[in-house]
């Protein structure tokens, strides 16, 4: 039961903390950079995953520690690292763009655009921004659940 217990505080956690870092943490510049060709883009897109997983990392460890949650030091690092990873993956943007356009979505990226003329965010409830938030949601359940079970 303690592994669902800790499932269940650490999933809404992870997709609050998620809002504030993609949102509040993450600079003007790394949102228009980070899915840029070459070194700039890539450079850009880890700075946001650094502050990203700042965020959530003190978010799950606050939680781990006031709720006495039980969460082990490998569950902690594994479910961080899936979640950051996943969430630089995707920040690239021609990777999740190429997926969606593989999955009959590609229309939500306006894959005929230049890619510097392309964002996951122009405004909220545009069809690649919820399918860049839809796709982090799904693996901070995947690392809420690493958080909680390894």
């Amino acid at each position: 039961m303690s592994t669902a217990l800790t499932f269940a505080a650490v999933l809404p956690a992870l997709l609050v903390a998620h809002n504030v870092a993609d949102h509040w943490a993450q600079t003007s510049h790394q949102a228009a950079t980070k899915g840029h060709a070459g070194h700039a883009g890539r450079v850009a897109c880890a700075a946001h995953v650094l502050s990203y997983t700042a965020v959530t990392a003190l978010v799950v460890g606050l939680l781990w520690a006031v709720l006495d949650l039980s969460i082990t030091p490998a569950g902690f690092v594994v479910g961080q690292a899936v979640s950051a990873v996943t969430h630089y993956w995707a920040d690239r943007r021609f990777t999740l763009a190429g997926l969606a356009a593989r999955l009959g979505k590609g229309e939500f990226y306006r894959l005929g655009t230049p890619r510097a003329e392309r964002d996951d965010n122009p405004s909220l409830g545009t069809g690649a921004y919820a399918l860049d938030q839809s796709w982090h949601w799904a693996w901070l359940l995947v690392a809420a659940l690493l958080t909680a079970a390894v």
